[in-house]
């Protein structure tokens, strides 16, 4: 009696060891019985179907799940021919109509000559079908050409140029702008305006995408490479003849960097699991968000790729660099949505105007857009945008300010002149500095700018205003 009960706690022990193993791989595992019915559904699988264990367990699997006309459950084909599977894609949709693609291994469990269950075994590629889908972008997704381009600050104006004149030319281009500053648009225009405007414009930002999966979407795969590769072209070859655009490719690790400096060098891509090279006809636009300088010293980012990228470089300078511009944009912005929410806003008011040109605009242009877009959610019957229609950060800086106004009154006056002369006087110091330092490190700019401790973008737009 005594080694019943042990061997039955063993017994319940290794059951649940071996429930906690299916739900910590990382592949998805379904079992269904020789009625059709689940009787194993682990963890992974549920995030793949995004189901629950109660919605599969215990129920009919063809009740469950549908599939695609001319398509059928692998698993069943396995239950009812006895036939082993392996890397078979199978696309099909969860009880809520969710569409899901998987890569399966399937095999029956066979015992005294009958098909007792059907395991399946699945690895999920919804993601990098998805991705692949959204990917094959023509023109209808290229909508942005210069014109729309909106910017009166002399910087800007210069980058602008600088971008019109690359249209002329198939070189690549490396876009460097904080998070917001308007990128895509300058890389959409670039390509609208040249040669290549009727081909296509495949776009990718590099930090969406698991590096497990970017190897795959970047060059393609081969069928038969490994288990879960299929016919596959990757972004090069959906942008051949046109334009890849490669959004914070910073992201890319090492390796990728390399293999993607060989495509550039060679102009050839290989798919995963070929042996073969084909040719590619491709101009590559890049971006990054920080400063490249930083980037090369910190090894985050190749020599060789960034000097093969940044043929043409364009640095975006960032709203708070050229505030001349917010009143244009603000206008675009308050006419697009005028048409959209079916409204008739005129302006903004004069205290509302002061508190957009104090703010720093972390967010750029893409923050002044949401700003705007929030204000007239909240417009009533007015005709301008006024301080109590914007977020509250601006509203509180407002009574900050009042605040300070009201505690000033009690203070002694400031005497302006000897304020403004402090401020001139801080400008020509600076000015003096930065001009020494320059002349120190014969006008390496990078040099420089790691010295003062500013952005090698930072310098150039001070070098401009002191016209040093």
């Amino acid at each position: 009696m005594g080694n019943d009960v042990m061997d039955l706690q063993a017994l319940k022990h290794r059951n649940k060891l071996y429930e906690q193993l299916l739900d910590e791989v990382n592949v998805g595992i379904h079992v269904i019985n020789n009625q059709g019915k689940t009787i194993i559904y682990n963890k992974k699988m549920m995030e793949i179907e995004s189901m629950e264990a109660a919605d599969v367990l215990d129920k009919d699997v063809l009740e469950v799940f549908s599939f695609k006309e001319n398509q059928h459950s692998t698993l069943v084909h396995t239950l009812t021919t006895g036939k082993e599977t392996r890397g078979i894609k199978q696309t099909y949709f969860n009880n809520i109509g969710k569409e899901i693609t998987t890569i399966n291994d399937t095999f029956p469990i066979i015992e005294d000559g009958k098909i007792t269950e059907a395991v399946e075994i699945a690895k999920d590629i919804t993601q990098l079908e998805q991705v692949i889908k959204e990917n094959v972008l023509q023109r209808k997704n290229t909508k942005f050409t210069f014109d729309q381009i909106i910017g009166d600050s002399e910087e800007f104006a210069t980058v602008i140029e600088d971008a019109k004149l690359a249209t002329r030319t198939t070189s690549s281009v490396l876009i460097v702008g904080e998070t917001g500053t308007g990128k895509e648009l300058f890389a959409q225009s670039i390509h609208n305006g040249s040669a290549r405007s009727s081909a296509p414009f495949v776009a990718q930002n590099c930090a969406a995408i698991p590096e497990s999966l970017m190897e795959s979407l970047l060059f393609g795969t081969k069928k038969g490479a490994f288990t879960d590769a299929i016919d596959s072209p990757g972004l090069f070859e959906q942008a051949d003849g046109g334009t890849l655009l490669l959004d914070e490719i910073n992201s890319l690790d090492a390796s990728l960097q390399a293999k993607l400096l060989r495509v550039l060098q060679e102009r050839t891509v290989r798919r995963i699991g070929d042996t073969k090279d084909k040719k590619v006809d491709v101009r590559i636009i890049a971006t990054i968000n920080e400063d490249p300088a930083d980037m090369i010293m910190e090894n985050r980012i190749r020599k060789d790729l960034f000097y093969r990228l940044s043929v043409v470089t364009l640095f975006i300078p960032p709203l708070r660099e050229r505030k001349v511009d917010i009143m244009p944009l603000t206008t675009e912005f308050i006419n697009k949505y005028n048409t959209l929410f079916q409204m008739n806003i005129k302006n903004v008011s004069a205290e509302a105007k002061e508190l957009l040109y104090e703010h720093d605009w972390p967010g750029n242009v893409r923050e002044l857009e949401h700003t705007i877009e929030g204000a007239m959610n909240l417009v009533v019957e007015e005709k301008e945008i006024q301080v109590h229609h914007l977020p509250t950060r601006f509203r509180n800086h407002n009574k900050y300010k009042r605040d300070n106004d009201r505690n000033s009154k009690d203070s002694p006056p400031i005497n302006d002149f000897h304020s403004r002369k402090l401020r001139v006087r801080m400008e020509q110091l600076e000015k003096e500095y930065i001009k020494r330092t320059l002349l120190e490190n014969n006008y390496n700019i990078t040099q420089a700018a790691k010295i003062l401790g500013i952005s090698r973008q930072s310098l150039q737009y001070r070098i401009k205003k002191f016209n040093i």
